[in-house]
């Protein structure tokens, strides 16, 4: 082949044409491993759209606040998020995942629909539980919590039960494939409310109070998940047959329990830092701290798109007994997992002080604080959503050991750390646990599975 051959030949391949015909025939494609990228693709998309969307809010919420407010706001909503997570037990993150895609490959629709049902009533009702105890304690406690936080824990009460609702219906729509139901209500809507109503309010002159904002948060999420509620039983009628429900309660609880344990622990690793930061310095500094976190939240979308995408596969492959297909699509989802989050983190940190900037006076104080984070996201990264490739084929006790030892000594560092290195003591305590719960979950993946979960290893069945 001559050269302008070659370049005649080069210049056809990546023709517009003929990129839009590859992409055209990727979209069209149905195989297990399309569906999956298009659909980790999508949640990435969603993720970033919200991103942009949540970092602008945070940014103007952060000027129009100042730092104290601001920082009132997100420890508070940082709560609701804790407790929203863990008071379903296991029934709203792990249960849909690992249940639906069994049920209807079995074809047993009698328990497909019990659980469908009888699942977001449970969160609920765990939720509305809850809450209650969470305002009892407040309010026995009075005096003893700050005043600036009194009224701010009792508006985030009324969240938490609506909050595992939003849980169960996102898991549930990930588990159909229907990432977009899935995530944009409380992704990129929830927070467009925020933001349409505190600009309102400062443009009105009003200034904007913590609680105002998670009043608005709170009655955001409410009107989000009944409308994503709806929605989703909508599309559920049309892919799921009506008849008789079985529940299998004490089936799920034993099965979902141990894998709560895991996603327990991962809550706990995931909120630790910005708790126990409360205990040694203000608001103005959880809010310094949060913000970088923030700046660098893509790198962790990248893991959580593909972890959306791919849960239900190990789940589905797991139940068929597909050892080389499983093999195979975990080696597929630990590279879409490492090299975007490498070349986003580079672009993250370059950008970092400017950006950081945004959020008003003081806010580039966290700048260095990033490069300690990064070290622990890309960790994670490097084995990819192993936690959830363990929790899918039954591996969830032992992945409930893994990270109890990443929050132990997350919790250990930050105590040790926080009160003499202050922020940089929280991160480099975070950092060092993911390290450690990523090098656990690496072993015991090998171990256990005989598969490799490290991005430099290639996948192979044991």
């Amino acid at each position: 082949m001559t050269m302008t051959e070659a370049r005649n030949a080069i210049a056809q391949r990546f023709s517009a044409r003929a990129l839009l015909d590859r992409v055209a025939s990727w979209r069209a494609d149905g195989s297990d491993r399309s569906v999956a990228q298009r659909v980790a693709g999508t949640a990435f998309a969603i993720r970033v759209a919200s991103a942009v969307v949540v970092f602008l809010t945070q940014v103007l919420l952060a000027r129009w606040m100042g730092r104290h407010e601001f920082g009132i706001y997100v420890y508070v909503w940082t709560w609701v998020g804790f407790l929203g997570a863990l008071v379903p037990l296991g029934m709203a993150y792990s249960a849909a995942p690992r249940f639906i895609p069994q049920y209807r490959t079995c074809g047993d629709h009698a328990r497909l629909r019990g659980f469908l049902f009888g699942s977001r009533w449970m969160c609920f009702a765990l939720g509305t539980a809850a809450a209650g105890v969470f305002a009892g304690v407040i309010i026995a406690l009075g005096g003893r919590i700050g005043p600036h936080y009194y009224v701010a824990f009792l508006i985030a009460c009324a969240a938490i039960p609506i909050f595992t609702v939003s849980c169960v219906n996102d898991s549930i729509a990930r588990s159909f494939n229907w990432i977009d139901l899935a995530l944009i209500p409380f992704f990129l809507i929830q927070p467009l409310i925020i933001l349409a109503a505190m600009a309102t309010l400062h443009l009105a002159g009003v200034p904007i109070l913590a609680i105002y904002v998670l009043a608005t948060a709170c009655g955001g999420l409410w009107l989000v998940t009944l409308i994503q509620l709806f929605l989703v039983q909508h599309r559920l009628s049309q892919h799921v047959e009506k008849g008789p429900r079985q529940y299998d309660m004490g089936g799920w609880i034993r099965t979902v329990l141990p894998i709560f344990l895991v996603d327990g622990f991962f809550v706990l690793l995931t909120h630790v830092d910005v708790l126990i930061l409360q205990l040694f310095v203000g608001p103005a500094d959880i809010a310094v701290y949060y913000a970088s976190i923030k700046t660098l939240i893509l790198v962790n979308f990248i893991y959580f798109a593909v972890q959306a995408a791919a849960a239900h596969r190990f789940s589905e492959y797991h139940a068929a007994g597909d050892r080389e297909k499983l093999s195979a699509f975990v080696a597929d989802t630990v590279r879409w997992t490492f090299w975007p989050s490498l070349t986003l983190a580079v672009i993250l940190l370059a950008l970092g002080k400017p950006v950081l900037a945004l959020f008003g006076p003081g806010f580039d104080q966290g700048y260095p604080l990033m490069f300690i984070l990064v070290i622990g996201l890309l960790a994670r990264a490097a084995v990819g959503p192993a936690e959830r490739l363990l929790n899918m084929v039954g591996e969830q006790r032992v992945c409930a050991v893994v990270y109890a030892a990443a929050f132990f000594a997350n919790i250990t560092l930050c105590l040790l750390l926080i009160p003499h290195f202050g922020l940089t003591g929280a991160a480099i305590s975070t950092a060092s646990a993911v390290i450690l719960e990523s090098v656990l979950l690496f072993m015991v993946t090998k171990r256990r599975l005989g598969v490799h979960v490290f991005v430099f290893f290639r996948s192979r069945g044991g």
